[in-house]
């Protein structure tokens, strides 16, 4: 069995940075990417308000930037998720692919988290053929076609302005009557023409056929029925943390995400640390899971030289 000082699982902001300051303590480190190498981040639009980037950024070169910054300093970067850990005493064992147990002496939880669906039959029908959480990924095959978006947070107004830059037209189906983003993203939105706003509406089913999706049926405040010609569904409603298989483990909230120890990143279990979108429901930026793995990996690096 494998050997490892300290094991990083995800990559994105939080699991490279982790590496780049462990490396540069002198810690033997080895990163799974996870099954999105760069997390989160390379699906966004250019990223403008990360420090460092005056004319802005795509989210995948940045992590690419990220990435080849922790290999400069000695990171192991290998492509592979965990599926199962056993972190009952030290070293802790982690099972990579269904297929090589490793042991590590702490282990840096940097999972991130997963975009949430509506979870309409019609909706699974059709992912991959209209239906998709990833706006920057699948906007290309809408170009001056019609979309719609669901969700009244930042992500919704980001996957909205972006889609606006491709598509003719771009519907967002916020159930309230409001947004929930920030002023910028909101004005950002309200500001765009061929961005409507279909307030207090809901998604009652996805419609199509064997090409693909062509419209949507919504509920408009709780009673009429309304269609929309559309040719793509974008999901942007929230995340779920991917820590299912950490819980045995560690402490989580209500929703999945790690709960860590006041501002470091200690959980629940010694030697276990977490950083970024998966212990973080609250802000979930890039900049913050960076800090956050800073603070896994210096407060890793304490605890190995605690207990070599």
């Amino acid at each position: 069995m494998e050997k490892i000082d300290l094991l990083i699982l995800g990559s994105g902001p939080a699991g490279y940075t982790a590496a780049i300051y462990a490396c540069r303590a002198n810690i033997q480190t080895v990163v799974y990417e996870g099954l999105q190498p760069g997390g989160q981040l390379t699906t966004t639009t250019d990223i403008e308000n990360f420090p460092g980037y005056p004319n802005g950024i795509s989210g995948q070169q940045m992590m690419e930037e990220f990435k080849a910054q922790a290999q400069r300093f000695g990171a192991d970067v290998r492509f592979g998720f965990a599926t199962k850990v056993d972190f009952s005493e030290r070293p802790f064992k982690v099972l990579i692919d269904d297929e090589k147990w490793v042991e590590a002496n702490a282990v840096i939880i940097a999972t991130g988290a997963n975009a949430k669906y509506l979870g309409l039959e019609s909706e699974e029908k059709f992912r991959g053929q209209g239906v998709s959480a990833c706006a920057t990924c699948d906007g290309f095959f809408y170009r001056k076609k019609n979309v719609a978006v669901v969700g009244g947070g930042d992500t919704a107004c980001e996957e909205a302005s972006y889609l606006a830059t491709l598509c003719n037209k771009v519907y967002m189906i916020v159930r309230r009557d409001v947004l929930r983003a920030s002023k910028a993203m909101q004005e950002r939105v309200l500001n765009t023409p061929n961005i409507e706003i279909l307030w207090k509406h809901q998604t009652k089913e996805i419609v199509g056929d064997d090409m693909g999706v062509n419209g949507a049926i919504l509920v408009r405040d709780g009673k009429d029925e309304v269609k929309i010609d559309i040719d793509g569904f974008f999901l942007a409603i929230g995340h779920h943390p991917n820590s299912d298989i950490f819980k045995e483990w560690v402490d989580t909230d209500a929703e999945g995400y790690i709960i860590t120890q006041g501002k470091s990143c200690r959980t629940s279990r010694e030697g276990i640390f977490a950083a970024g979108d998966v212990q973080d429901p609250t802000y979930r930026q890039a900049v913050n899971a960076a800090a956050a793995g800073c603070r896994a990996a210096m407060d890793a690096e304490k605890y190995l030289s605690e207990n070599r």
